[in-house]
């Protein structure tokens, strides 16, 4: 599979905690950066996720923004 997504960070799935509907997996990519992420059950289902499996956490966005008090 190729994908357009440039930040791509391998690593350990650590926890997965289902909801009703979606969960919310957390990926350790080394260095002490956990990378959490929300997806749906099927998604988790269908990948076949569960803890101590490796998956890559991959991030695409088209705006950051940074707020202050």
């Amino acid at each position: 599979m190729r994908i357009s997504a440039r930040n791509q960070f391998k690593g350990t799935i650590t926890k997965i905690e289902k909801g009703a509907v979606n969960g919310i997996v957390t990926i350790d990519i080394g260095g002490g950066n956990v990378v959490s992420a929300t997806i749906s059950n099927g998604s988790i289902e269908t990948l076949g996720l569960e803890v101590g499996k490796e998956a890559y956490a991959v991030i695409k966005a088209t705006s950051v923004m940074v707020a202050i008090d």
